[in-house]
């Protein structure tokens, strides 16, 4: 039922067949069908492909464009919108010349920026080049009949004031909780391998380390308690610019005063950690090896903890700062639940899809196949807009740029604007990136030596996991990264992220439909000890070459399959298509800076206050109205929202006082 009282939009009929938006009971539309929506006294936003347009616009046709690109993918219909705005009631359907604010790029952090933005009152247009919202949290259709979650494929980090404030469930947000959430199968000479399975139930996850180690069993609650308190301390850290050291000694009281008020939060965290701040000091500048080697004794349990700690980066877990990537990716939330991780009905794109309903609701235009080539700047040197590709103007009095600060400074703005010292620093920004991802869309359930499938073939709680892989001792972490570092492709993957749906599915709840079991398979995700590459350029030198994509689309499937079918026999047979994203390839499709998951490395010295460069951190840039909101800013990489939700707040500050 679409609720009583509702009278019928007489302006149009649908076309092709479509789908029932998320989190609503409406039937699925048939061609011919007259639109059941209400009328809204406005032209009709969509001009093609779903709806046959008229005179008048409704609030179901629009709500249903604003979920198309998710939920027809790349296929006929989806390419018949394309280069259209994301719809939404009361709004002209054409680009306008001129906003309050324009955002370049619809990744999650652009799509956050442009919700809270509009929710301001500003009239606000995200332009995104591709031609599916999301940036890298994205769903696609890349083998015949399997959508993935094409690069970011967890949630945890996405902050809970976005998910309350921009009321994402109303949206169609449904999030699933793992647990367990880690399963670490080994190799070993008995029959069968012992593996260790993680969850938040302790008195499980206890007895499973305790066949390792009953001294490690022991001490897991005090260093998981250990661990939640540096979490705590520093979390109101994530939620507001870095201090503005700049200000401190210069500009107005006013200025000054501001920019001390800035300094709450961090004396905040140093107060909460009180007498143990020496010891939370070093699990952030130490190596993580040291620090769990500190706790425990189990290598299987070492190894396992410190795959979180090399994420996205090219270092070791002996390598000093470690310890705070391993910190960055415990910080997140699911439900109330500390550190829980989950994934996404529908896949990651379904993420951004809410977040661009959230946005478009309040009045935002959300294009896609939009793309920037340069930011407009006016004789003062103040950002007035972008230009387009193909030669179109969009006026703006700021501009937000979701995309790196490589591309943001590099690419759109002219450079004689920038201090020579600030293009230097981004130019020597580390955005070296080992990560190859790989999505392989397979027809049954791995079975592992350590953990054999049922007879009936259905999942098992550990195929909801993250599956690390060559885990049993942190020497095996350190031997891939030296490999990787050393420009070898390795086969040592630490993990495997499994979504389990039917074929055309992308739900990741572990149901087999009754005709075909079919799975989705994302080993070695954005883990520089998995299937890794280095890239062929030093640092600071360019883009990245095609040596390393060759590399990497020759001898990582092989490697890693092989790897995989150690621990799982017969997982070569199942792979019936595979989708594979070198660094060239993250970098040429989502616009990761050498294919760095995080727009740049997350070591101490790009963190804070030197994150994209000093004393740039507070999203304010160079060139006046020009703000960065991507994952290039503070807080940093991850599919977290911070970044796009404090540049915007800082935006409307700096709008609210011109």
């Amino acid at each position: 039922m679409l609720g009583q009282g509702l009278a019928p939009c007489r302006g149009h009929r649908v076309l092709p067949s479509l789908p029932a938006s998320p989190g609503t009971q409406r039937p699925a539309l048939r061609q011919g069908d007259p639109c059941p929506g209400p009328p809204v006294p406005s032209l009709c936003p969509v001009r093609s492909g779903a709806v046959e347009a008229k005179s008048r616009s409704c609030r179901h046709c629009t709500e249903m464009a604003a979920g198309l690109p998710a939920r027809l993918g790349t296929g006929r219909a989806a390419r018949g919108l394309r280069g259209r705005r994301l719809a939404h009631s009361g709004a002209a359907a054409r680009l306008q010349q001129e906003y309050d604010a324009v955002v370049i790029g619809a990744g999650h952090n652009g799509l956050v920026a442009a919700a809270y933005l509009q929710r301001a009152g500003l009239r606000t247009a995200v332009l995104e080049k591709r031609h599916v919202l999301g940036g890298a949290a994205v769903t696609e259709e890349i083998v015949p009949g399997f959508k993935f979650s094409r690069a970011s494929y967890l949630l945890s980090l996405l902050r809970p004031q976005i998910y309350t404030e921009l009321e994402l469930r109303r949206h169609g947000l449904r999030v699933l909780p793992r647990d367990p959430y880690s399963f670490t199968p080994l190799l070993e000479d008995r029959s069968p391998p012992r593996s260790l399975l993680l969850g938040h139930d302790m008195a499980q996850t206890q007895r499973q380390i305790a066949q390792f180690s009953q001294k490690d069993a022991q001490a897991y609650p005090a260093y998981e308690a250990f661990m939640g308190r540096l979490v705590s301390a520093i979390d109101p850290l994530l939620d507001a610019p870095p201090v503005d050291t700049a200000a401190l000694g210069q500009g107005s009281l006013l200025q000054r005063l501001r920019a001390l008020r800035a300094l709450q939060p961090l004396l905040r965290a140093g107060l909460a950690l009180g007498r143990q701040l020496p010891r939370y000091y070093e699990v952030l500048t130490a190596p993580i090896s040291k620090i769990l080697d500190h706790w425990f004794e189990s290598e299987p349990l070492k190894a396992t903890l410190a795959t979180d700690a090399v994420i996205g980066a090219m270092s070791s877990p002996h390598s000093p700062g470690s310890g705070y990537v391993l910190l960055h990716h415990v910080m997140g939330e699911l439900e109330g639940r500390r550190g829980a991780w989950g994934y996404v009905a529908g896949g990651m794109g379904a993420l951004s899809q809410a977040i661009a309903r959230a946005a478009a609701s309040r009045g935002a235009h959300i294009f896609t196949e939009k793309a920037v080539c340069r930011v407009l700047l006016g004789r003062d040197g103040q950002a007035q807009g972008v230009v387009l590709r193909d030669g179109t103007e969009v006026r703006s009095k700021v501009v937000l740029s979701n995309a790196s600060p490589q591309i943001t400074f590099l690419e759109l703005t002219p450079q004689e604007q920038l201090p020579e010292d600030f293009a230097r620093r981004i130019r020597r920004v580390d955005t070296r990136s080992p990560v190859t991802k790989i999505n392989v869309a397979v027809d049954r359930l791995p079975s592992f030596l350590a953990a054999p499938n049922a007879r009936d073939g259905q999942p098992l709680p550990h195929h909801q996991c993250s599956i690390h892989l060559n885990c049993e001792g942190t020497h095996l972490l350190h031997q891939a990264y030296t490999e990787a570092a050393g420009g070898h492709p390795s086969g040592r993957t630490p993990r495997m992220s499994w979504q389990v749906g039917g074929p055309g599915t992308s739900r990741p709840e572990m149901r087999m439909p009754t005709r075909v079991r079919s799975m989705c398979v994302e080993p070695g995700n954005t883990r520089s000890a998995g299937p890794c590459c280095r890239q062929s350029h030093p640092r600071a030198q360019g883009p990245v070459t095609a040596s390393p994509r060759a590399a990497c689309q020759c001898l990582c499937p092989s490697l890693v399959f092989d790897c995989i079918e150690a621990y799982a026999p017969g997982f070569k047979a199942s792979v019936i298509g595979r989708d594979i994203l070198a660094p060239p390839d993250l970098e040429r499709v989502f616009g990761l800076p050498g294919g760095n998951i995080f727009h740049g490395g997350m070591s101490l010295d790009q963190l804070y206050f030197a994150r994209p460069a000093p004393p740039y951190s507070g999203y304010r840039s160079p060139v006046p109205g020009l703000y960065l909101c991507g994952s290039g800013a503070h807080p940093g990489g991850g599919v977290m929202g911070a970044a796009g939700r404090n540049a915007a707040r800082v935006a409307l500050g700096d709008f609210k006082r011109r």
